[in-house]
């Protein structure tokens, strides 16, 4: 039985929140696999999905360029633990996934999807950031994969995502997923950033 875009976010954000959570205040400065992004960056990049995708979920309208500085709030950990829950609450209301949302007109449940591979790849990019581990669940992995990669071509014109990345042939899913998104899923904080998109 197919998974609803609630439960899925739910166990997604259930993973995400510990990498969040163990982020010292010394590594906001650091790089992140998102070469434009820092630490501190890619977390308000991060809130600010998780802010809209709330409100897109509720049919209404969303402002990308706008981004706010939330790691200024002094207990954004716990904020972004408050935020995930609404997230979750917000796509669990009976209909969430029925229709279209946003102001491309897209199918909600694709539009799901979509918060799901971000919370899912920018908690891998925040934990490969500051030296934790990070591993999605296998029932997120395998609807975000193939969202992803069926929505890769599209983002790469948007300039969301970067030309993928080449792995091998034993690359697990989680690496090809990474890859699709122009992640480098060798990526290390010491080593060199191979990824271009967000």
């Amino acid at each position: 039985m197919t998974q609803t875009i609630g439960e899925l976010l739910e166990t997604a954000a259930d993973r995400a929140l510990p990498v969040v959570r163990g982020i010292d205040d010394g590594q906001l400065g650091g790089p992140t696999p998102c070469a434009e992004y820092d630490v501190r960056a890619l977390l308000n990049h991060l809130f600010l999905v998780v802010v809209n995708f709330q409100a897109l979920a509720a049919r209404e309208d969303v402002d990308f360029t706008q981004e706010p500085d939330f790691v200024a709030d002094g207990d954004w950990r716990g904020r972004f633990g408050h935020e995930t829950a609404r997230l979750v609450e917000a796509w669990s209301v009976p209909g969430a996934e029925e229709g279209t949302t946003g102001q491309m007109g897209l199918p909600a449940r694709t539009v799901g999807l979509m918060v799901l591979g971000d919370l899912t790849v920018h908690a891998w990019d925040l934990a490969r950031a500051t030296g934790t581990d990070f591993v999605p669940d296998r029932s997120v992995l395998d609807e975000v994969g193939p969202g992803l990669a069926a929505m890769a071509p599209q983002a790469r014109e948007m300039k969301v995502f970067g030309e993928p990345f080449p792995v091998p042939e034993s690359a697990t899913a989680f690496e090809r997923l990474l890859a699709v998104t122009g992640r480098d899923p060798g990526w290390t904080r010491g080593g060199t950033a191979g990824a271009t998109g967000s």
